[in-house]
């Protein structure tokens, strides 16, 4: 099935192209997520009509995830979840763990804006794709560790502030 693009689309294409999908693709995803439209002769005179409209749409969106990403980039976030004396999580950190986390900071992100690489199940420090525009993504610092591991942090930090006031 051939649709055009009306934003750019990872892997597929960018606004205005007229590409070649699955049936399937096309129906459950990009129709109905308003991504594409159909490649008719009829669309395809609506889209000529309405491009720079969307084009100049598109660009206001970027910009302002290029503004909530200056805000992002030096954002860490910690988790704290159970694991074994190996070190290896009960569960693993899912997308939805990390908007959590970034909301209690005060940064809304959607679930599917999240882009975890590989299933982070180990304690350690790990770094996160949140993509707010297609074109826009930063990287955010997600370190897990266990419940007694960030008391201990804690303390530490605890220890050196008022060294540090002196």
């Amino acid at each position: 099935m051939q649709v055009i693009l009306l934003e750019r689309v990872e892997k597929l294409g960018f606004i205005g192209d007229v590409v070649d999908v699955k049936l399937g693709f096309a129906r459950n995803f990009l129709l109905p997520k308003k991504k594409a439209l159909r490649a008719t002769e009829q669309n395809l005179e609506y889209f000529r009509t309405k491009k720079s409209e969307i084009e100049a749409n598109n660009l206001k969106l970027k910009k302002d995830a290029e503004k909530a990403a200056a805000k992002m980039a030096d954002v860490s976030i910690i988790l704290t979840r159970q694991a074994s004396d190996s070190g290896f999580l009960f569960g693993s950190v899912r997308p939805s763990d990390v908007v959590e986390a970034l909301a209690e900071q005060g940064f809304k992100v959607a679930k599917g804006q999240v882009r975890i690489a590989s299933p982070i199940k180990a304690i350690g420090t790990y770094q996160v794709a949140i993509v707010l525009h297609p074109e826009v993504a930063v990287n955010v610092s997600v370190r897990v560790m266990t419940a007694q591991e960030q008391t201990v942090a804690v303390e530490e930090e605890v220890i050196e502030e008022p060294a540090a006031q002196a």
